[in-house]
Parts: C-alpha cells; sequence; structure tokens
C-alpha cells in the first residue's frame, strides 16, 4: 500500500479522535477548493451538505468543549461516535483497494481514534478537577489547533502524518496511564476532603 495513503487513513482516524466534526470540516474544505486530493472515497466529503453540517456540528462542540463539566459528558458521548467514524474514514480512504485492506484498515482506523480520543478526554477530566476553567479552555483551543495544522499537514505530508500518528499512539498509551493515577489521585483527594467536612459537622 501507498505510504501517502496510509498516512491519510491513520492520520484521519486520528484526528476524528480528537474532533471529529473540524477534520471532517477541514478536509472537505481542503478537497472542494482544491488544496487536496483526498484518497479513496474521502472526495466525498467535499459534499457542500457534508460541509455545511460538520461546520454546524463543530460550531456547537467548540462552545460545549469550552465549559468544565459539559465537556466531559461531552466527550464521553463521543466516544460512540468519534471511535467508529474515524474506523469508517480509515477504511474510506482505502475504499478503492481489496476488501480484506479496507477491513484491516477499518479495525487500525478504530484504534488509532480510539487511542486520541482517551487521552484527550483523560486529559480533560484531569484538567476539571481544577476550580478554574482557563485550563479546560486553553486546552478545548489546542485540540482545535491540533486538528486544523494536522489535517493541513495530512494533505501535504501525508507521510509525515503517518510517522507522528504512530508515536502519538504509543504516546498515548503511557500518557493515558499517567493520566488515570492522576485523577484517581484528585478524586480520591475530593473524597477524603469530603469526609473530613461531614465529620466535622
Amino acid at each position: 500500500m501507498d505510504l501517502s495513503i496510509l498516512g491519510f487513513a491513520a492520520g484521519s482516524a486520528w484526528l476524528s479522535g480528537i474532533n471529529l466534526y473540524a477534520t471532517v470540516l477541514i478536509l472537505g474544505l481542503l478537497q472542494r477548493f482544491h488544496f487536496a486530493q483526498l484518497p479513496g472515497d474521502l472526495s466525498y466529503l467535499a459534499h457542500m451538505r457534508i460541509i455545511i453540517l460538520a461546520g454546524v456540528l463543530y460550531g456547537v462542540q467548540f462552545i460545549a468543549d469550552k465549559i468544565p463539566a459539559v465537556d466531559s459528558v461531552w466527550d464521553l458521548v463521543h466516544t460512540f461516535v468519534r471511535v467508529p467514524a474515524g474506523a469508517i474514514l480509515a477504511a474510506t480512504a482505502v475504499a478503492h483497494l481489496d476488501p480484506s485492506v479496507r477491513l484491516a484498515a477499518l479495525l487500525l482506523g478504530g484504534g488509532i481514534a480510539l487511542s486520541s480520543h482517551s487521552a484527550k478526554t483523560a486529559t480533560r477530566l484531569v484538567a476539571n478537577t481544577s476550580p478554574e476553567p482557563i485550563s479546560n479552555i486553553a486546552l478545548s483551543l489546542l485540540g482545535d489547533v491540533v486538528t486544523l495544522g494536522g489535517a493541513i499537514l495530512m494533505a501535504v505530508h501525508p507521510v509525515v502524518i503517518l510517522a507522528f500518528v504512530t508515536v502519538a499512539v504509543i504516546v498515548s498509551v503511557f500518557l493515558f496511564r499517567v493520566l488515570w493515577k492522576a485523577m484517581r489521585r484528585g478524586f480520591s483527594s475530593r473524597s477524603a476532603q469530603g469526609s473530613v467536612s461531614v465529620a466535622q459537622r
């Protein structure tokens, strides 16, 4: 398989795990205005109805993702959206290849999307243990920037994004373990403080 096609498959899946609607919107616009030639059936993202729908949904997410607690609920619900969508986008990128390749891309795409989605969700949960909203908003904006930059990089240098995603998936596994431990410590300390307050009453 051409590494550039593999880069589109892996890149679109990984970015979907972070911000699905922005990924579809940006890729669709790049294809529609001839800044990129998307492989397989990804070119269908350039249809105006898909661009408009992705734009509206991204607008809703842009707001929801900046509100503490709401962003965590949004991420939880979108576990059942981003991961399957990432798998579908990866398979769509290789739609012109053998069915066995499409199935492999579907499975790998789902795993890649799950890795980035899990890392993002865990990071936001840890940020939500802090009462101030600035870190939450900053992380949300960072996710938007990563999605925009990643989609453009994928269109220009798909092999580079493939290498980046490979490293990012490995890092995500370790990062998720660290964040999970930090999150458990944060919730444990809050529970302990709550118990002390009840005892003092």
